[in-house]
């Protein structure tokens, strides 16, 4: 104790001085004692004997100042501490410690028996193996370990119940106990997926992985999937067996010859051979096979038993069912060759007899027409390898008996857009919008439209005059563009395309210059539509003012209208030297005001209406001769103005006695009575039908257009060719002219131009023609 005191005072004596040394004796040297604890023990001593060192302060300090003298004054030292940096290693057999951990747990899931071990302990585990670059060996293991244990499953299934359901029961249950167990397995080794897996080439997911282990060792156990195809088989089978099968969707169960089919495992069980990739190899070719041979004898059994409508109405059910079961259980893939297998063996194999029953393809067209039996119609008439040509019979004999019907000339634009409409709908519907049937349609249609030549399109300009006139009321605008649009498909099918036009172009006048047009736009879409159709050269005539010839119709005016027309004649002969002013009087209009003993009113009226009417200025009553004697008009035209004013729905006159027709012997009188809400009226006169010689007229205009036509076609072909024989001249006028005409007017055309010296024949051969330059 007296040398540690006497130590600790020269401490502390020494740092007074600001001299820090530690003086060390030979028992205080030895390097395994801490020298942090020796400078402990020195605080601590210091602070316990510090009364001692201050009462031998004296003789203390004399010894101290002795020492420092005989020792001298050592070199300071630094004390260093030094950390070691050691690296870590793993415990002795890491990876098959943690390895025997997994394996229990993974056999534990395929055994379905309970373990004790954490999954988040696992799922570390894995990680931990994955870190220290053990990810291959892992992948390795986990494979074999499933690939024991899936094949021991496999091998379990062979040899049980003969009972085909039961057994499809225990492989469905297999499959969903496999999937949930490799679902489990790969969130355990998630790590493993995430990181090895991703980072290395050609190495699956361990879910991929399951799935080629599980189809390898089907295979290798044959007889469990030839019996699981086998007994899916036999249930497809039972269930078409059953008559009265109801494939609804909300029907999960079907009874089928005493038996139930549950389409849940049908389901399940296809999902699995899908989910495998062996579907279409293992499944769909024996399923379809079956299909085939089912069918066969079906269609066969009910062909003999079962007339025509009954039979495709079997076939078209069939069908349906077919594609319920596509939808229900079978893969979708499926159903194209699925449908296409039963529509050969039920429909393809059996056209002949089909057609023979119906009695022919056009029985079978108006059987089925109506009802637009889509499925079975479009497959038996595609099926047969004389289907479109059986289609475009049908439709050159329906149709002909519509144009070629003279009687029913009114009726034929009206029954050619129901038929095309007819046609469409069956096209659309029945046969899928096929462009090959859609073609037939279109050349057939051609065909008949034309059997007549140029009446259709006079027809079909009439129909569109009629639709146009302002009289086609209950009319939205909608549905007269629909109806533009229809005609415009007819049109399209007319070769004589200037019949048309002229026709078209007159009516199209008489509407404008009576004012009869429903609606100007309506004319202006019609036009339009023909521009688009045909080019501008074919409306140019009518985008402009086009004044047709009518025929002069005298009448007698009154002093008053004289006067108004000679004022008129004066001003325009004025204005315009060398012309000659000729009045229409049947396409006139007047306002005339008229006084009622109820009230005024003025009356829009054509020319002959305002002169009848203005006779009873100066008469209360007259009779027909005597109006007939007053205005010369002739006597059709009077009668239908008479008509017009006394027995339409403005009567300003009174007919005696009264009725719809106009006799010799009636009378008429001014209506005293007359009233009427607005105040100015028009008095619709009656339209005089076409006459046979204004269609004459217009028809032989055409007539002489084709004319020219064809000698320009001629003169041109003959230019270029030089020399030509009759028969190649007329072959290329026929593919150039857009209109039909006969050889024989065309060898007449040929004959004039010869007469005006265009051409000439060969000397040595009268059937050659040279042109002459």
């Amino acid at each position: 104790m007296k040398k540690a005191k006497s130590q600790a005072v020269a401490c502390s004596l020494d740092s007074k001085n600001g001299i820090k040394q530690h003086h060390f004796d030979d028992a205080t040297t030895n390097s395994s004692v801490d020298p942090f604890s020796m400078i402990e023990d020195h605080a601590e001593t210091d602070v316990v004997d510090s009364d001692s060192a201050r009462a031998s302060s004296s003789g203390g300090f004399t010894a101290n100042l002795a020492r420092k003298k005989a020792i001298p004054p050592q070199p300071a030292k630094k004390l260093v501490i030094k950390l070691l940096k050691a690296k870590p290693t793993l415990p002795t057999n890491f990876e098959e410690n943690t390895w025997a951990v997994l394996k229990s747990a993974i056999s534990a899931i395929f055994l379905k028996q309970p373990d004790f071990c954490d999954l988040e302990k696992l799922y570390q585990a894995v990680n931990d193996l994955c870190l220290h670059k053990m990810g291959g060996n892992l992948y390795q293991r986990i494979e074999k370990e499933c690939e024991s244990h899936i094949s021991a499953t496999l091998q379990s299934l062979v040899g049980q119940s003969e009972d085909l359901v039961v057994f499809l029961s225990l492989v469905e249950t297999t499959w969903q106990d496999f999937c949930d167990q490799l679902l489990m397995i790969r969130g355990i080794a998630l790590y493993l997926d995430r990181t090895y897996v991703k980072q290395t080439t050609n190495v699956r997911s361990l879910w991929d992985m399951g799935l080629q282990l599980f189809r390898k060792h089907l295979s290798i156990a044959s007889e469990v999937e030839h019996k699981t195809v086998f007994g899916l088989l036999k249930m497809i089978e039972s269930e078409r067996s059953f008559p009265d099968v109801n494939l609804s969707f909300s029907v999960i169960c079907a009874t089928v010859l005493g038996e139930a089919v549950d389409r849940t495992l049908l389901n399940h069980l296809l999902k699995m051979f899908t989910a495998l990739g062996i579907y279409s190899e293992s499944f769909e070719k024996p399923f379809l096979d079956c299909t085939s041979e089912f069918y066969a004898a079906e269609g066969v059994k009910y062909m003999q038993q079962s007339d025509v409508s009954d039979y495709l109405k079997h076939v078209e059910v069939r069908l349906h069912e077919e594609h319920d079961r596509c939808v229900l259980y079978l893969d979708a893939s499926t159903r194209k060759p699925l449908l296409a297998t039963a529509e050969r063996q039920l429909l393809e194999r059996h056209i002949a007899a089909i057609l023979e029953k119906a009695r022919g393809i056009f029985s079978l067209m108006n059987l089925f027409l109506p009802v637009h039996s889509a499925i079975f119609f479009r497959q038996v008439l595609t099926f047969a390898t004389t289907g479109s040509r059986a289609l475009s019979s049908y439709i050159r004999r329906t149709g002909q008996s519509i144009v070629t019907d003279e009687e029913k000339d009114k009726d034929m634009v009206f029954s050619l857009l129901e038929f095309k409409a007819s046609l469409d709908a069956i096209w659309e519907d029945s046969f899928s919008k096929n462009e090959a049937f859609c073609n037939t349609i279109k050349e057939a249609f051609e065909h008949l439209i034309n059997i007549r030549q140029n009446r259709p399109a006079e027809l079909i300009a009439k129909f569109l005059d009629e639709k146009l006139r302002a009289g086609n009321k209950g009319t939205s605008e909608e549905e007269l563009e629909g109806t533009l649009d229809k005609v415009l498909v007819l049109f399209r099918f007319i070769q004589g395309k200037d019949v048309f036009e002229a026709f078209y172009k007159k009516d199209l006048a008489k509407r404008l210059l009576l004012g009869k047009s429903a609606s100007i736009d309506a004319e202006k879409s019609m036009i339009s539509k023909l521009k688009t159709e045909c080019g501008s050269q074919f409306t140019n005539k009518l985008e402009g003012m086009y004044w047709p010839t009518y025929p002069l119709m005298d009448v007698r005016l009154p002093h008053e209208l004289n006067v108004y027309q000679d004022i008129f004649k004066e001003f325009y002969l004025s204005k315009y030297s060398g012309r000659r002013l000729m009045w229409q009087n049947s396409l006139g209009h007047c306002v005339l005001k008229a006084e009622f003993p109820k009230g005024k009113k003025e009356l829009a009226v054509s020319l002959f209406q305002t002169v009848v009417l203005m006779l009873f200025n100066d008469a209360q009553k007259l009779s027909f001769q005597d109006i007939k004697d007053a205005t010369c008009i002739e006597d059709k035209e009077l009668r239908r103005t008479l008509q017009s004013l006394a027995c339409g729905k403005v009567r300003v006159l009174q007919k005696n006695p009264k009725g719809r027709e106009v006799d010799d012997n009636d009378s008429f009188m001014f209506n005293d009575v007359f009233t009427a809400p607005l105040y100015r009226i028009k008095v619709n006169a009656i339209q005089l039908k076409e006459t046979v010689e204004e269609n004459t007229s217009t028809t032989e205009r055409v007539f002489q257009d084709r004319q020219y036509q064809v000698d320009a076609a001629i003169v041109r072909i003959m230019k270029t060719r030089k020399v030509l024989s009759h028969t190649l001249l007329i072959t290329e006028l026929f593919q150039q002219l857009k209109f039909p005409i006969k050889p024989s007017d065309l060898k007449k055309r040929i004959e004039s131009l010869i007469d005006r010296e265009y051409l000439e024949r060969d000397r040595n051969n009268p059937q050659i023609y040279n042109y002459l330059a």
